[in-house]
């Protein structure tokens, strides 16, 4: 019988370790609390199986005209598994200061918004939501992780629940790099 080298079972070990991490944060992006823009608890269960596209968004932003091209992305690719979540957050230069029902009615208005939005939430600081202090923490995941810079920072999120990749605001989110992470994801 072969005897099974220390450094065989170390990378064993460490792709067995790799995996379990994955699934269980993939487990975990599921289980966030959150609320719908009209109020009722909800976490991101529902859309298990989807590629979802986290945006935090305001409604008096320089980078607001971006749910137009959401909307666009979301119409585009819906039927074939992608989800765009809606996360309104107040966290820079009070450019989300309105209520829900206006941050609703706004979106509808203006931007004809269709996708699912959220309540309005922290995305930093001491009242981070739990949600954004997973997706931002270096250590979970590294490649993503990192302070949430201004509105309109967007997270690809894998079928499997697991991060893939973020985009910064000014990234619009019909650009060919995010086009092309949504359509890999996809497949």
């Amino acid at each position: 019988m072969e005897e099974f080298p220390l450094r065989k079972f170390c990378l064993v070990l460490l792709l067995c370790l790799s995996t379990a991490a994955i699934a269980g944060s993939a487990k975990q992006i599921y289980a966030y609390k959150l609320k719908t823009i009209d109020g009722e608890p909800t976490t991101l269960a529902p859309y298990k199986g989807k590629v979802l596209l986290l945006v935090n968004v305001a409604s008096a932003c320089g980078y607001t005209p971006q749910y137009a091209a959401l909307e666009s992305v979301y119409e585009k690719y819906k039927d074939r598994g992608l989800v765009i979540v809606g996360i309104p957050a107040n966290n820079f230069a009070n450019q989300e200061s309105g209520t829900e029902a206006e941050i609703k009615t706004f979106c509808n208005r203006k931007y004809h918004v269709t996708f699912p939005m959220m309540s309005k939430v922290s995305v930093k600081g001491d009242d981070e939501t739990p949600l954004y202090r997973y997706l931002t923490d270096k250590s979970a995941n590294p490649t993503i992780g990192g302070d949430i810079k201004w509105n309109f920072t967007k997270f690809l999120i894998a079928r499997n629940g697991s991060p893939i990749t973020r985009f910064e605001p000014a990234t619009k989110p019909d650009s060919p790099e995010v086009i092309s992470a949504i359509e890999a994801a996809l497949k």
